[in-house]
């Protein structure tokens, strides 16, 4: 986030926007509506996750546009969601961060790409990789979905971020590394342990609010 729209060019925000409404597509066709529509412990964590999220992204730290640090707690979203609605609590969440003020609307696909989106498949991709490996024990879940899953999330999310930035000439290699690569390591851990702590808490005290954990496979 923190994003302007010089730092981007045309071709850029066409692809952004292509790759955002494919994904967006996606998600509305593959989201549980009828569910939805039904649960309302559902509808809850639905909008409670895009008010949180809303202002949990009011807060962060940075000088250079586009290489703003700030947590961005989207696994564990979408490990209460699954991936298509926490994409849509994401993208509510956005509009808050756009009404404030804090993100140009114009960049709108390109923040929802690369904040919302990519962080959501990543976390889906690494929950389907514990479900594969068909694990027995209930931490395989906590640490693999939960602290591993997040970390890897804005790992790649801030590496698209980079590439996008040194691809369009904003800033040079050398730049971004000083800037913002050096310090990836520390927004890692930050934002394992946030999206750790939740998943686990969840686990023990509301393990219904998880939608993608199949409690059963632990019972065995």
């Amino acid at each position: 986030m923190g994003m302007t729209l010089q730092i981007f060019s045309t071709t850029q925000l066409v692809v952004t926007a292509a790759l955002f409404c494919l994904i967006l597509a996606a998600a509305v066709r593959q989201a549980d509506w009828a569910r939805l529509k039904t649960d309302q412990a559902l509808q809850h964590s639905l909008f409670g996750a895009a008010v949180a999220l809303g202002f949990l992204w009011q807060l962060r730290a940075g000088l250079s546009p586009g290489l703003t640090i700030h947590i961005f707690a989207m696994t564990a979203v979408t490990l209460m969601l699954g991936w298509p609605l926490a994409v849509m609590a994401g993208l509510m969440a956005l509009v808050i961060v756009v009404v404030t003020g804090r993100e140009p609307w114009q960049l709108f696909a390109a923040n929802g790409l690369i904040t919302v989106m990519v962080p959501a498949l990543v976390s889906h991709g690494i929950m389907l990789w514990e479900r594969h490996k068909d694990f027995r024990n209930f931490f395989a879940y906590i640490f693999f979905c939960g602290f591993f899953g997040a970390a890897g999330a804005v790992l790649v999310a801030g590496g698209t971020m980079v590439l996008m930035l040194w691809s369009s000439g904003s800033y040079s290699w050398d730049e971004l590394v000083h800037e913002y690569l050096r310090y990836l390591p520390l927004i890692v851990l930050p934002e394992a342990f946030v999206n750790g702590t939740v998943v686990s808490g969840l686990m023990v005290f509301n393990p219904e609010r998880l939608l993608t954990l199949d409690e059963r496979r632990y019972r065995r």
